[in-house]
């Protein structure tokens, strides 16, 4: 299936944290034609502008004053920044909880009001893979990265309802290249459907603070986006063209938490001071 792109008058200036990993050097170039110019962020070393329509920032987002300054003249924010696996909850604190603090904030300050957050699958990852789920179904956080991206949710409805603030939080599922297990055939988000996924975020009006899943059109899924219909995704790749070669590989034992739930291996990291 394929659809014809609306054209989208390009914001001035966008800022994509998290741009040093994998998503964000991802999105660097597929979010090109929507940003005059693209302010791109990380802790981590950052390859150098490749010309006039790029800024690039090294930034601590646990730093307040840091973000401050990194939010200053952008029109939306892109917040894929902080610690993208699950660590000690020490690790986690600065970049993930005090970050998306210091984000929203600077959003406040600044007058932004649309921000597309980076959330995550695993705010449910304790639900079982045989269950359906949409946005309301209460959250089940799987790991300490988990209940960061949960907080973060919290925090963007919180900034809508006190100051306006629009989000879109992006319950992202596995985006990669293509499925690496069977349980990514059900999670599996294509970076071009990831990139249509943002283009609505960012354009839709009206979108309060709207949770979807971010999910290609996969044979077997877990989530119903019946509650962010108004963005008017309609994925266009599918996982089922990896069917064959993921089959190939050996079943889970049937006590492995990558069958049983859908944050998989998530659900078992930990504890880590034991």
């Amino acid at each position: 299936m394929t659809t014809t792109a609306t054209p989208r008058t390009p914001f001035n200036r966008l800022l994509l944290t998290g741009a040093a990993g994998g998503l964000g050097k991802v999105l660097r170039e597929s979010l090109r034609p929507y940003a005059k110019v693209i302010r791109l962020s990380d802790i981590a070393d950052l390859s150098p502008a490749l010309d006039a329509r790029e800024e690039v920032v090294t930034c601590d987002l646990a730093d307040k004053q840091d973000v401050l300054q990194l939010v200053d003249g952008v029109d939306a924010i892109l917040h894929f920044g902080g610690v993208s696996v699950e660590h000690p909850f020490e690790q986690i604190l600065g970049a993930n909880i005090c970050g998306v603090f210091h984000i929203y904030e600077a959003a406040r300050r600044h007058g932004v009001k649309r921000v597309v957050f980076a959330s995550s699958n695993h705010v449910i990852g304790f639900y079982p893979q045989d269950e359906v789920i949409d946005a309301r179904s209460p959250r089940r956080p799987d790991s300490y990265y988990g209940l960061s991206k949960s907080y973060g949710e919290d925090m963007a409805t919180f900034y809508f309802d006190r100051y306006g603030i629009e989000t879109v939080s992006l319950r992202i599922g596995s985006s990669f290249p293509e499925p690496q297990n069977r349980r990514m055939m059900s999670t599996w988000l294509s970076f071009a459907d990831l990139t249509q996924l943002i283009e609505r975020a960012l354009y839709t009006p009206n979108v309060g603070h709207t949770v979807v899943y971010g999910m290609s059109d996969n044979k077997e899924v877990w989530w119903d986006n019946r509650y962010a219909a108004h963005l008017g995704y309609v994925a266009q790749d599918s996982s089922e063209v990896f069917r064959d070669k993921v089959e190939a590989q050996p079943m889970p034992a049937a006590d492995d938490p990558a069958r049983i739930y859908q944050g998989g291996a998530f659900c078992a990291a930990g504890p880590f001071d034991d």
